[in-house]
């Protein structure tokens, strides 16, 4: 797109840019770990926003995201499609070719996608799509619609990541259930960490973790579950500690089921920005030995995401 020609977007009102300055982590990632659960956004100017979209972010580009990869220490990334980009995928696609292997995509498909695109974007790395619940960031798609979807990249080895709000999850249970496809859990369905862990609703997801071994769950974005909130607004050293006692259980219960992701540049925040350094520093705080690091940031995404290195 020509730059002069490219449309105008301005940001969403009170929008807060991702951290520019974030700290070095503490904690030191294993080797050949994976960041799985990342977005880009834009450039506007050459990859614009969907006009259904429910938001208009910053632009957060490939470049900006592979620097903080290597400021962060890890060695990869799953790239998230960004629900601000609908069903126009060109802007994640584009960062996975870019980072050479070192990235792989989740997408965001219709149904009138033809065999030929799908096959294109696993070519192009693309390995799962994202069913999004979230009424509040997309219009819900028909579950008709999305079971099509999900039979169709079975063959392809890719699996559903599904986006829910915990109080969702029953009504949504047997649609989940009947997926054909391994399912990846975004932040652990958004449990209420106000409440003890074994709260009903908190019982329900693990329940349905240990009920299906096909599900996996992302154990990712303490700053949207906190109400504690970072070290300075909790007056401790310890990051979002009201997530830990989730985060930490479903590690240890389901250790080969679990993945980690920045989210950065995290969008929709509304009260602060996080400091992905200290988003690193969270992690040995919910797999505190070095055989579940491990597992979480390493052996999981790879088996998920890049299966035919473990051949």
């Amino acid at each position: 797109m020509n730059p002069s020609s490219a449309p105008s977007f301005e940001k969403t009102p009170g929008w807060l840019d991702w951290h520019a300055s974030p700290a070095r982590p503490a904690f030191a990632l294993p080797p050949g770990a994976v960041d799985a659960h990342c977005h880009v956004f834009g450039p506007a100017a050459r990859f614009p926003y969907a006009a259904e979209r429910k938001y208009t972010p910053c632009d957060a580009s490939r470049e900006q995201l592979f620097a903080l990869r290597d400021h962060l220490g890890f060695a990869r990334n799953v790239i998230v499609q960004a629900t601000c980009h609908g069903a126009d995928n060109r802007a994640m696609v584009d960062a996975c070719i870019a980072a050479r292997g070192r990235a792989r995509g989740v997408a965001t498909v219709r149904r009138a996608i033809s065999d030929v695109e799908l096959r294109a974007l696993h070519e192009a790395g693309v390995r799962g799509v994202r069913f999004n619940f979230v009424r509040r960031l997309v219009d819900v798609t028909p579950r008709d619609e999305l079971l099509e979807i999900a039979g169709r990249i079975a063959p392809l080895g890719w699996h559903v990541v599904i986006y829910f709000e915990a109080a969702d999850l029953p009504g949504l249970w047997d649609f989940f259930t009947a997926l054909p496809t391994p399912v990846v859990v975004d932040h652990m369905g958004r449990p209420d960490v106000t409440k003890p862990l074994d709260d009903p609703g908190f019982a329900l997801f693990e329940r349905f973790m240990r009920e299906h071994p096909n599900v996996w769950s992302k154990v990712s974005c303490p700053e949207r579950l906190s109400h504690s909130g970072p070290p300075a607004l909790a007056g401790e050293r310890r990051p979002y500690r009201d997530v830990i006692p989730f985060a930490r259980h479903i590690v240890e219960t389901f250790p080969d089921r679990v993945l980690w992701g920045t989210d950065w540049p995290h969008p929709n925040l509304r009260d602060h920005m996080p400091d992905d350094g200290l988003l690193v520093d969270f992690i040995p705080h919910i797999a505190p030995t070095a055989a579940l690091q491990r597992k979480l940031l390493v052996d999981n995404p790879m088996r998920l995401y890049w299966p035919e290195e473990r051949a």
